[in-house]
């Protein structure tokens, strides 16, 4: 898997949440031998004994149930003392949702591929918004309560936990309730990681506007991971192949940061090389960046 990696022309990677037990010891010795270094780990890393495969959200940050938190909290607690051993210094997260109902963003996303100026979509955009509303000061009071937890671990192993902005709007987190949250937890190993694809997806349903938000959780950004989106949300597709304006990124791209390119799994070795190219040409000049 490494190898593989190293032959596209990266020496840098992130460890995602699909990484299987078996993998673990080639890992180690290419990490050992100094053929790769790990910059970030998605949790839940390695997959958890008897989960049917690999998800960030098996285990919910934000969910009400105690117990599930205090599963999320034991493998949380296992990716961070991986990703130490690693020698990464971020883990990536997802907070969790808004959950008891039957989610709306989907069927949002089917009215914007027929009419996205249509009445259905105004309603439907609204009714998320409501219902978030009404139900959110619970789940982010259970998520402030599992970071509060994770601290200590993240503090003694020299770890950053960086909760990522997710497609949907029912997700919590938001960008800012996260600004939040991280002036909660002031001087805490506490992050933000920011999805360009996910971002955007939240563009085209309405909520954000991408670029202005991002500038405003800039400060907090502790990592990103880099992909392009064809509206309203088929994302993971290589650059410049959808409608994300990296230019607006040129800023993030000179920060000391994590820069995880997330391809699909079925993406050609030649559109990563050519996605790479591309980012590298746009960032490296003020100017506007070139669209496909």
């Amino acid at each position: 898997m490494v190898d593989e990696i190293l032959a596209l022309g990266f020496s840098m990677i992130e460890i995602g949440y699909d990484l299987r037990r078996d993998l673990v010891s080639g890992l180690h010795r290419r990490i050992r031998e100094g053929a790769v270094r790990v910059v970030s780990v998605h949790n839940y890393c390695p997959v958890p004994m008897g989960a049917p495969r690999g998800s960030p959200e098996i285990f919910l940050f934000s969910d009400l149930d105690r117990a599930t938190r205090d599963r999320a909290v034991e493998h949380t607690i296992r990716t961070i003392r991986f990703a130490a051993e690693c020698g990464a210094h971020v883990v990536v997260a997802h907070g969790g949702y808004v959950r008891h109902w039957r989610p709306l963003m989907p069927r949002l996303l089917e009215e914007l591929q027929r009419d996205p100026d249509s009445r259905a979509v105004q309603r439907l955009r609204s009714r998320i918004e409501w219902r978030r509303e009404r139900r959110v000061r619970r789940h982010l009071d259970a998520l402030r309560e599992t970071v509060e937890r994770l601290v200590p671990v993240l503090k003694e192993s020299g770890v950053t936990l960086a909760l990522e902005n997710l497609p949907a709007w029912e997700a919590v987190p938001t960008e800012m309730e996260w600004k939040t949250m991280l002036e909660e937890f002031q001087g805490a190993p506490l992050g933000y990681w920011h999805d360009t694809g996910h971002g955007q997806i939240r563009e085209h349903a309405g909520f954000i506007n991408h670029q202005r938000l991002f500038e405003r959780v800039l400060p907090y950004t502790v990592g990103m991971h880099i992909h392009d989106v064809r509206f309203p949300a088929t994302d993971h597709l290589m650059p410049p192949g959808g409608t994300v304006d990296f230019s607006s990124f040129a800023k993030a791209a000179k920060l000391p940061i994590p820069k995880v390119i997330e391809p699909a799994p079925d993406t050609l070795a030649e559109a990563l090389r050519s996605a790479a190219d591309y980012l590298h040409q746009c960032w490296a000049t003020s100017q506007e960046c070139p669209q496909q």
